[in-house]
């Protein structure tokens, strides 16, 4: 065999042992992250009501 083909063949190797890895950190992120439950949104408040007025210029009483 070449050095060229060793070469190529280490770089095979490689990119399938990468690939392999990406593959299994993957399914890891699916199985812990895929049961975490996102919360419901919370409860619309009503709008209306009452406004306070606020004196702002004036002298405090």
């Amino acid at each position: 065999m070449t050095h060229t083909e060793e070469v190529i063949e280490r770089a095979m190797a490689a990119v399938a042992a990468a690939r392999m890895k990406r593959e299994r950190e993957a399914e890891w992120r699916k199985r812990t992250f895929g049961r975490i439950d996102m919360t419901p949104p919370l409860p619309r408040l009503k709008r209306g009501g009452v406004q306070l007025s606020l004196q702002l210029g004036g002298s405090v009483r």
